[in-house]
């Protein structure tokens, strides 16, 4: 699965209890944060924009992890 739509698959199935929470898990919400994170550096419009709680705590205990 690849593209932004494979990220929010496998996020929203983690968070549903579909799939487990594991390395693909923790991968996509790195992509997803760093991509969030970039929009904001470059536009106000997101400034506003957070994660779900949900996604916050699994981003907390993301390890950190370098996106290319």
């Amino acid at each position: 699965m690849t593209g932004m739509d494979g990220l929010f698959r496998i996020l929203g199935r983690s968070l549903s209890g579909e799939r487990p929470v594991d390395e693909q898990t923790h991968a996509s919400v790195a992509v997803l944060n760093e991509r969030l994170e970039h929009l904001k550096k470059h536009s106000g419009l997101f400034a506003g924009i957070e994660f779900s709680p949900d996604v916050e705590a699994l981003r907390r205990h993301t390890p950190a992890m370098t996106v290319s």
